[in-house]
């Protein structure tokens, strides 16, 4: 009798488990957003997602999956309920991953902003997947510049931020295995990540021809997990390959095996930083400065020392060559056995 009490108790528990780990699959093509979610009736918008997962309150981890398609985002997917952890997270994911057997380039979703822009700094913007909790990965995406024209006058100017997070306390978001591709005259990509608050991690992505791949913002000057860019890509950064500001603390940053190539400035600090980095096991090149101070999406970089950063195994001579042909798995990305494929730099883990 005990042991069947102690049987059901188990179960009970078990399902417990099951039903707090909360899944969304969504297909632009065929779901409906009045489905239940489920593979076989999915969601057809990510907006449709995070209205859901906003209004379950149960704690446990959040998966939605995207199939393949062209999701276009009319408002800021805002996700705010914040009730994750380390190990059961808001996971935004790709049905198929880049190191998946049957992964093609075409396989990626193509997140479109198109949300209504708001008045900003310096202009107007559009924020497109806006991550308000802590724990939080987005793996898989391809991100797209925005349709919208960039240039208003000289002293305002439209921006597209494709992955925006404002919270100076908020902890923990990785973006992995994303590609973010833009074009400086039809699909200007102004941000791909630009991330307030604390353990912001760049792992395995690709940035072609954006303004800037990514900004790691400000916090509330306390403590919270290491922040990072590692294994990815920037191409074409047509201001800069990487944007660190006073809130980014070099003590807790790393960044290692990345490739920033054809790129403007290199390293873009706040000004007025007094911030130390260390950079390992990188390749710089084909650029117009290594380091500059920025103020603000109006200004140009102020040319700087680099005794900020302390390099070590960091090439600044050769040329990085782009696969450009669209029917090869590594399409945008290194030209296989070129230079640079030993630091495995892409979107590729294994």
């Amino acid at each position: 009798m005990i042991k069947s009490a102690t049987l059901i108790l188990l179960f009970l528990f078990i399902n417990q488990l099951c039903v707090k780990a909360e899944q969304l699959h969504i297909n632009p093509q065929i779901g409906n957003d009045a489905n239940s979610g489920t593979k076989a009736q999915p969601l057809k918008t990510l907006l449709e997602a995070a209205r859901r997962v906003n209004l379950n309150k149960e704690q446990g981890e959040t998966t939605i999956i995207l199939s393949e398609g062209l999701y276009l985002l009319t408002q800021t997917v805002l996700f705010n309920n914040d009730k994750y952890s380390v190990s059961k997270r808001l996971i935004i994911r790709a049905e198929v991953m880049p190191d998946d057997v049957e992964w093609t380039p075409k396989k990626m979703p193509v997140i479109l902003t198109v949300a209504p822009l708001e008045l900003g700094v310096g202009g107007q913007e559009a924020r497109g997947i806006q991550p308000e909790v802590s724990h939080v990965t987005i793996e898989g995406l391809r991100f797209t510049g925005s349709p919208n024209y960039t240039y208003i006058d000289n002293n305002n100017l439209n921006r597209s931020y494709p992955i925006w997070r404002d919270g100076k306390k908020l902890d923990d978001l990785l973006v992995t295995q994303c590609l973010f591709a833009g074009n400086i005259d039809v699909l200007p990509l102004h941000v791909g990540v630009i991330a307030n608050g604390y353990g912001l991690v760049i792992d395995h992505c690709v940035f072609f021809n954006c303004k800037i791949p990514v900004v790691f913002w400000k916090n509330d000057g306390k403590t919270g997990s290491r922040s990072a860019m590692q294994y990815s890509l920037v191409y074409g950064g047509y201001f800069c390959g990487v944007w660190t500001t006073q809130g980014t603390n070099g003590d807790d940053f790393d960044f290692h095996h990345n490739i920033i190539a054809n790129t403007s400035t290199i390293w873009i600090r706040e000004k007025g930083s007094k911030r130390s980095y260390k950079a390992s096991d990188c390749i710089f090149t084909n650029y117009n400065k290594l380091a500059g101070y920025g103020s603000g999406p109006l200004s140009d970089s102020e040319t700087t020392s680099i005794d900020f950063l302390e390099m070590k195994n960091v090439q600044t001579t050769g040329t990085i060559i782009i696969e450009k042909d669209q029917s090869k798995r590594n399409y945008l990305q290194l030209a296989e056995g070129l230079m640079g494929s030993n630091l495995k730099a892409g979107l590729f883990k294994k």
